[in-house]
C-alpha cells in the first residue's frame, strides 16, 4: 500500500504565439536559470528563421523534426547472471518525445555556428532532411537495439 496518494500530472500549457504544448515543453528545454524571456526569443526566432528559409512553415518543420528523432526502441542494462546485458525495449511516446527534444537542444549546442537560434533552425532543417546530429543519434540507438534483440525476451 503506498504511503502516498497518487501524483497526477499538470495539464501542459501552450505558448501564447502558436498556441503548441509540444513548443512550449521545447522552450523549456532549452531554458536556462529561469530566463524563460530569452528562451522564448531563441525559439521563435529559430522558427522565423526557418520561416524565411523553407517553403514550409516553421512550426511544421518543428513538429516534424520532433517526430523524425523521436525513438521508438532503446536499449537498458538489465543484470543476468553476472553480466550486464543491453536488452531493448519500447519507449512511451512521452519518453519519446523528451528524447527527441534533449537530442536536437544537445547537437544544436555542439554545432558551429553564430547564435543558438540559427543554430537550433538548421538542426532542425537537418533533422526534417535526416541528415543532422540528432537524427545520427536516434539512427545509432535503433541499431543498437537491433544489434541486441536476442536478447529482447529478458525484458520484465
Amino acid at each position: 500500500m503506498p504511503r502516498k496518494k497518487r501524483q497526477f500530472r499538470k495539464p501542459a500549457q501552450s505558448d501564447p504565439i502558436y498556441n503548441s504544448e509540444l513548443l512550449n515543453h521545447f522552450i523549456n528545454k532549452i531554458l536556462k536559470k529561469g530566463k524563460k524571456v530569452k528562451a522564448q526569443g531563441i525559439v521563435y526566432g529559430a522558427i522565423k528563421l526557418i520561416d524565411d528559409k523553407g517553403s514550409k512553415p516553421g512550426i511544421e518543420v518543428f513538429q516534424q523534426a520532433v517526430e523524425k528523432c523521436r525513438p521508438l526502441v532503446e536499449v537498458k542494462p538489465r543484470r543476468v547472471g553476472g553480466a550486464t546485458l543491453q536488452v531493448p525495449v519500447e519507449v512511451e511516446s512521452r519518453r519519446g518525445i523528451n528524447l527527441s527534444m534533449e537530442w536536437i537542444v544537445d547537437a544544436a549546442k555542439k554545432r558551429s555556428g553564430k547564435s543558438m537560434t540559427e543554430k537550433i533552425a538548421y538542426e532542425m532543417m537537418d533533422a526534417v532532411s535526416e541528415t543532422g546530429a540528432a537524427f545520427k543519434k536516434k539512427s545509432d540507438v535503433h541499431r543498437m537495439a537491433e544489434a541486441n534483440k536476442s536478447y529482447s525476451h529478458y525484458r520484465w
